[in-house]
C-alpha cells in the first residue's frame, strides 16, 4: 500500500458514492446538491477560465455561471464519468506529481461532504497510510485559519503535533489525521476532535467560520 494513489482512490470512492445517490442528494457544502459538487470538481479540472473563482472572490460569479450550465448541459451520469476519468492532459491538475498535493485533501473532504451528510453515518476506518497523508497535508489550515485569533495547535493520538496559527491565547485540536482534516476544511460540526486550552481560546475557536 506505500505507492497507493489516494487522490484517485478518493475519487473513485466519491464517484461511486455520487452514482449511488443521484444528483439531488444533500451534501456538507452549504447550499449545495450532489449535482452541484460534482460540477464544481469537474469545473475545477476541465475550466482553467472559470477555476480562479473558486478562490477569488471577485470573479467568483463568472464561476458560478459556469457552473450552472454545466449542471444544466450534462446529465449527471455523464458527469460522474467525466469526474471518474480524472484530469484531461492539458489541465494543470493533470500535471505529474500535482494530483497528489491537488487533490488528496479535496477529494477525501468532498466525500466526506457526502457520506456525512447522510443519516447515520460513521468515521471510516482508514489505512494507516491514508492518515500518514492526511497529517502531511495539514499545513493548508495554515492559509484556512490565518484570521482567527486563537494560537491553534493539532495533535493526533501518537503524540504528533503542527502548530497552525501563532497569534493569541492557545487552543488544542486533538484527533485522528482525518479528523483533523475535515476540522481544519471548516467541517467542524462533522469531525470527531477534542478542543482543549485557555477557555477563551476555545470559546473564539468554536464560534469561528472558516471553510476550504
Amino acid at each position: 500500500m506505500v505507492n497507493q494513489n489516494w487522490a484517485r482512490a478518493e475519487r473513485e470512492a466519491l464517484c461511486d458514492l455520487l452514482a449511488e445517490t443521484g444528483p439531488d442528494a444533500p451534501t456538507l457544502c452549504e447550499g449545495w446538491t450532489t449535482g452541484d459538487l460534482a460540477a464544481h470538481l469537474l469545473l475545477r479540472e476541465r475550466r482553467p477560465d472559470a477555476a480562479p473563482g473558486i478562490m477569488v472572490p471577485l470573479l467568483a460569479g463568472y464561476t458560478a455561471r459556469v457552473q450552472r450550465r454545466i449542471i444544466a448541459e450534462t446529465p449527471f451520469p455523464r458527469l460522474v464519468a467525466l469526474l471518474r476519468q480524472g484530469p484531461p492532459a492539458w489541465s494543470p491538475m493533470g500535471l505529474p506529481g500535482v494530483e497528489g498535493a491537488a487533490n488528496t485533501v479535496e477529494f477525501f473532504v468532498h466525500h466526506e461532504d457526502v457520506r456525512r451528510a447522510r443519516p447515520g453515518w460513521e468515521p471510516r476506518e482508514l489505512p494507516a497510510a491514508l492518515e500518514d497523508q492526511l497529517w502531511r497535508r495539514l499545513s493548508v489550515g495554515r492559509f484556512l485559519l490565518r484570521r482567527v485569533p486563537v494560537q491553534v495547535t493539532l495533535a493526533e493520538p501518537e503524540g504528533r503535533t503542527q502548530r497552525l496559527t501563532k497569534n493569541g491565547k492557545q487552543a488544542r485540536v486533538r484527533g485522528l489525521p482525518s479528523e483533523l482534516t475535515l476540522w481544519t476544511a471548516g467541517r467542524g460540526k462533522v469531525a470527531r476532535v477534542e478542543l482543549t486550552g485557555e477557555a477563551e481560546a476555545v470559546n473564539v475557536l468554536s464560534q469561528s467560520r472558516w471553510r476550504m
